[in-house]
């Protein structure tokens, strides 16, 4: 039997957001900048809650984790589009695309879970306040996080092991600033039917069900608020809240902006803008509203600048 070659290219050719070159140096320094942001950011939350002791709390754990998978998702993409935009260059190898293949839907997914995790220790925490470090002690923390990553990565490895399957031709041109996995199934010489129900069975499970999850924690924690009876308890509680519902509804919404604008509009090009959001965007944007919306956080951070000054 003869060795299978699964690829007749041994290099992709990312179209990136725009081919003006004027263009070239402007969206190079603001994707550097944005990405600067957001690992000192990210890395400033994680800092801030391993040295303060007021925030070893679950709510805080957990939050730290999620800077993590931030600081992973936009270092699995943006790297590799500013070497291209430096060097005027498109491509990127086979091996190098297949890792995006493997480690952006394992971020992301992971990213998801997370926020449903959150979710649900905001429900413990308004719902049964009297037994909050009870029910989510070190050990239940520790093992929702484990149980999101091994997750994700089983789901990733799944993607990646059914992707490695497949041939592409020469000179694959892909649409996007990375090698996104509904993209590369386009392009694909060999039958893709398995891959698609894979790629639509594992998005509506692992998106559903942690967005059902989310859904199910805010509907308990609103009708918990609505049984206090003085609304600056109202306030106290939902405050706790709202950093998370903005995540939430930053991440979900453009996700599901994402795949409705690639099924409506014919364009892959906008695809590639949109999906910015979630790549870049929202990784920079977490660290701002954990930390202005949050007192314990901006405490924390004062103490460590009165400590450093």
């Amino acid at each position: 039997m003869e060795p299978q070659n699964h690829t007749h290219s041994s290099e992709f050719f990312l179209l990136s957001l725009s081919d003006d070159p004027d263009l070239q140096p402007l969206l190079f320094g603001l994707l550097l900048s944005m990405y600067l942001v957001t690992l000192l950011g990210n890395l400033l939350i994680i800092l801030t809650v391993s040295s303060d002791s007021h925030l070893h709390t679950p709510m805080y754990f957990f939050l730290s984790n999620l800077s993590l998978a931030d600081i992973s998702i936009s270092t699995t993409t943006v790297p590799k589009m500013l070497v291209n935009l430096q060097t005027h260059s498109k491509s990127i190898i086979y091996a190098g695309c297949l890792t995006q293949v493997m480690l952006f839907p394992l971020f992301a997914c992971l990213e998801s879970l997370l926020l449903t995790v959150m979710a649900y220790d905001r429900l413990v925490a308004i719902c049964h306040p009297l037994h909050y470090l009870v029910i989510m002690n070190p050990r239940l923390c520790g093992l929702l996080v484990l149980v999101s990553f091994s997750v994700s990565l089983l789901d990733s490895q799944l993607h990646y092991l059914m992707m490695s399957q497949l041939t592409f031709c020469a000179d694959v041109e892909i649409p996007h600033f990375f090698c996104e996995l509904s993209q590369l199934l386009k392009l694909a010489c060999s039958d893709i039917s398995i891959n698609i129900i894979l790629m639509y069975f594992s998005g509506a499970i692992l998106a559903g069900i942690p967005l059902s999850g989310i859904l199910y924690s805010y509907i308990r924690i609103l009708s918990s608020i609505l049984r206090v009876s003085s609304s600056g308890g109202r306030y106290k509680a939902f405050s706790t809240c709202g950093s998370h519902l903005s995540v939430v509804c930053l991440f979900f919404g453009t996700g599901l902006g994402v795949y409705l604008s690639s099924a409506v509009s014919s364009s892959s090009r906008k695809g590639a803008v949109v999906s910015m959001m979630y790549t870049v965007v929202i990784p920079m944007l977490n660290p701002f509203i954990y930390s202005l919306r949050n007192r314990d956080i901006k405490h924390a951070l004062w103490r460590i600048i009165t400590r450093v000054g």
